[in-house]
């Protein structure tokens, strides 16, 4: 077993400032070259003091605020733009940045590329949703519309 620091939320295991323990394979293989983990040392408690500040910072601060901006959220229809061929077919997929673009665009506030999750890759214009956790126990679902970019 690994014992690392999380420095990215990471779905199933905690968030940034986090202590893990994970297999050793877990660990080389995925958690350390993707850089969302380091190895732990008595020293990193620094790293961790530093990593949770500003996860703070960037948090919402209240459950209020966090069910506020669900709601909001959710009334709304997000257009997303992407290049698209002729059948509808997206060149690539959507990415987490391109939906909080397209938040941040319709006015909607800013929101954290490492805390949207798209549960089914979008490569095709139409309706799909899109997941942002808020808070701890507040996740809101996005309805996006994905249409093909004007030229």
């Amino acid at each position: 077993m690994s014992k690392l620091i999380l420095t990215h939320e990471v779905d199933g295991l905690g968030s940034a400032g986090d202590i893990i323990e994970v297999k050793d394979g877990y660990a080389r293989n995925y958690l350390l070259p993707k850089g969302f983990a380091v190895a732990w040392t008595r020293g990193g408690q620094k790293q961790v003091d530093q990593i949770r500040a500003a996860r703070k910072a960037r948090e919402i601060a209240t459950h209020e605020d966090a069910e506020a901006i669900k709601a909001q959220l959710e009334q709304a229809r997000v257009k997303v733009s992407v290049k698209a061929g002729a059948e509808g077919r997206l060149f690539g997929s959507v990415k987490p940045a391109d939906i909080v673009e397209a938040v941040k665009a319709a006015g909607l506030g800013d929101l954290d590329k490492r805390r949207v999750t798209i549960p089914t890759a979008i490569k095709s214009v139409g309706s799909h949703e899109a997941l942002v956790r808020l808070h701890d126990d507040v996740t809101a679902v996005i309805n996006l519309q994905v249409v093909a970019l004007k030229k």
